[in-house]
């Protein structure tokens, strides 16, 4: 009887801070991120995006179901108030949140083009002085080496929420691992013919996919796709076309391609599609994989 005493009495103690086994229920804001998320919980719980499909980051608003998400989930995985700006008030009272912009063993770039502080040329000088988008970039999933080292520090925080299934998380994220690199050297092998082919991009996100891969960006339309492009950047576009040999020019499905368009009116360059949110990448197993197979399709597609 004393023995069951002493049981109940730690099982009570212990219960609001433990998480049922098959039952850690992770938010993601995003859903390439969530394609990470959801391969490192998998026989240890679930993961569920936010953002609706096709929804973008950079103007998204919350609403009342949202917010109930976020305050239920076990454990709540944003990218930061680089771009997720929206949740930044809502999530400082939060104590169940990973910021990953936060993370000193995730190594960003930032965006004047450098990666942490070597160094390089920028691809941003088509904006002129008409926006200043200091800090960090935050588009760290469309970095393998990044996704690797965020997948490390989310397995992390589940082992700390959930330590019955470390074992399940260690294993997920190895496979992880494992899967990633083996893509990335199919891709080196798969862009290598595309390197030297110039290309303009919709807004500056892709900087740590063509880091990995030594992809020749000429510039992009915005930095921030919520910015329509000034009259300045638009000009030294078009100089940019008449004078370079630029393969194609990329939009992005989440946003009109009408400014594209009137920049390359009556030119023969073409419009290939890079989709940074993954809209198409159904969620399971090997998701991430997949979305940077898509990638390195639409980019040697367009550029060969």
């Amino acid at each position: 009887m004393l023995r069951f005493r002493a049981w109940y009495f730690a099982a009570m103690v212990l219960a609001p801070f433990a998480v049922s086994a098959n039952n850690v229920h992770v938010v993601t804001t995003v859903h390439p991120v969530n394609l990470i998320v959801q391969e490192l919980v998998e026989g240890a719980g679930q993961s569920e995006t936010l953002l609706p499909a096709g929804s973008s980051p950079h103007d998204y608003a919350l609403r009342p179901s949202d917010v109930e998400k976020l305050k239920a989930a076990d454990l709540v995985v944003w990218v930061g108030p680089e771009l997720e700006s929206f949740l930044t008030k809502i999530l400082s009272s939060q104590e169940n949140t990973l910021s990953l912009t936060s993370q000193e063993t995730i190594t960003f770039r930032d965006f004047e083009g450098h990666e942490g502080h070597e160094g390089h040329d920028s691809h941003g000088d088509h904006e002129g002085h008409e926006h200043h988008h200091d800090g960090i970039d935050p588009h760290l999933w469309l970095g393998p080496d990044q996704a690797i080292q965020a997948a490390k520090v989310i397995s992390a925080a589940l082992i700390e929420l959930d330590p019955l299934n470390r074992a399940q998380y260690e294993a997920n994220l190895s496979r992880f691992i494992v899967s990633v690199n083996e893509t990335v050297q199919n891709l080196k092998e798969q862009l290598q013919p595309v390197r030297d082919k110039g290309y303009y991009v919709f807004h500056d996100a892709y900087g740590y996919f063509e880091d990995t891969f030594g992809l020749h960006n000429l510039g992009h339309f915005t930095v921030s796709p919520d910015r329509r492009p000034g009259a300045k950047t638009l000009i030294a576009i078009r100089n940019t076309l008449k004078k370079s040999q630029v393969k194609c020019i990329f939009r992005e499905p989440q946003f009109s391609p009408a400014v594209i368009n009137s920049v390359i009116n009556g030119s023969d360059i073409k419009i290939g599609t890079l989709d940074p949110m993954a809209t198409d990448i159904a969620s399971g197993q090997g998701g991430y994989v997949r979305f940077l197979q898509e990638l390195g399709r639409s980019f040697t597609e367009c550029l060969k």
